[in-house]
């Protein structure tokens, strides 16, 4: 009669002639993480950027508001302080703009740079990698070889 063989003791076995290397993972790992903590950078950079324009954009409005709001002496004066208020509106959202422009502009050029440095990196590591592997496979087959 036939005997039939042990499954789990054959995956074992062929699963122990194909090394595995942990450290390649484990530097991918930190790769994957040092690339995230830059890229958490540069967006909590763009972020404080924007909010300090924000932040210096809405008190010029309202410092030009309370011109705007005091008592005048004639109604006509009510039409030109609001016709300032718009005119000097209008200027300084451009300018502002034309700042947060700049910020989306420079999270951009870093976005790219860094997706850039990690592109070559990861390719640097796969072609380590590979070589390894296959330096460890033609050990691995020259030692099963020999056995035989």
């Amino acid at each position: 009669m036939a005997k039939t063989q042990d499954m789990n003791t054959m995956m074992k076995d062929m699963m122990g002639a194909f090394p595995v290397d942990t450290k390649s993972m484990e530097d991918a790992f930190k790769n994957q993480a040092a690339l995230s903590e830059k890229l958490s950078g540069v967006a909590l950079s763009a972020a404080e950027k924007s909010a300090e324009i924000s932040s210096a954009w809405t008190k010029s409005t309202l410092e030009k508001m309370q011109d705007m709001a005091k008592a005048k002496s004639e109604p006509a004066d009510y039409a030109k302080a609001m016709s300032e208020f718009a005119s000097s509106n209008a200027e300084v959202t451009a300018e502002h703009m034309a700042a947060f422009a700049e910020v989306a502009k420079k999270v951009q050029m870093d976005t790219v740079e860094l997706m850039m440095s990690a592109g070559r990196d990861m390719q640097e590591d796969a072609s380590k990698a590979v070589k390894k592997a296959t330096d460890d496979m033609s050990a691995a087959a020259k030692k099963a070889g020999t056995k035989s």
